[in-house]
């Protein structure tokens, strides 16, 4: 048996684990986010790394009958020019992040990190992590868009709470023209990725 702790507290995310039917609970890291790394790709895996760790480390010992456990740690970002652009923390940010995107094509990024944590004495014989860490890249396509739009955009609200203030799965899709690579990167989990990962890690006995 197995447990699958996703360590993060966004429902996107919760939502597409569901949709491909990966059964979880919530364990949100709240370890601070140190980049240390220049490239978007390391970033993410850097920072999926942090997370996955600390809710690793605040998991306990196993309660369940279960012979090991895989800790969910993800991480997005949207790579426009060179830099990262995170969540807005304000409106006048939200604008400026949004006039930036318009008739642009910018990238997300998401890292993610899977560690499968053994239960001393289990089937397996073994104590010891494995850590795999890999990321998913989308390029985004986006259509110019007026002042009135982008004003009418941010009066949603939908902006505030997401990284380069747009969400690709809301009022935003408006804008949208196309995209490169995996919808659900950008919304937040590239699931397919993720579901050929566990797949592999869940398959290691020996």
């Amino acid at each position: 048996m197995q447990e699958i702790i996703l360590a993060s507290s966004s429902p996107r995310r919760s939502e597409l684990l569901r949709l491909i039917g990966v059964p979880f609970r919530v364990l949100p890291s709240d370890a601070p986010e140190t980049i240390t790394q220049t490239q978007p790709e390391r970033i993410v895996e850097e920072l999926s790394l942090q997370k996955a760790s600390s809710s690793a480390a605040e998991a306990g010992d196993f309660s369940g009958g279960e012979d090991f456990r895989i800790i969910l740690g993800a991480d997005t970002i949207v790579w426009s020019d060179g830099r990262v652009l995170g969540k807005p923390a304000d409106r006048e940010e939200a604008a400026r992040m949004i006039r930036e995107l318009q008739g642009n094509v910018h990238e997300v990024y998401t890292g993610v990190t899977l560690i499968r944590q053994e239960r001393p004495g289990s089937k397996a014989g073994r104590t010891e992590e494995r850590i795999d860490t890999f990321y998913a890249r989308t390029a985004v396509h986006v259509h110019e868009m007026t002042d009135r739009e982008i004003e009418a955009y941010l009066d949603t609200g939908d902006s505030m709470d997401k990284a380069g203030a747009y969400g690709i799965q809301g009022p935003f899709a408006a804008y949208i023209d196309g995209i490169e690579g995996d919808y659900f990167n950008v919304v937040g989990l590239p699931v397919s990725m993720v579901w050929q990962h566990l797949k592999k890690i869940q398959e290691i006995t020996g």
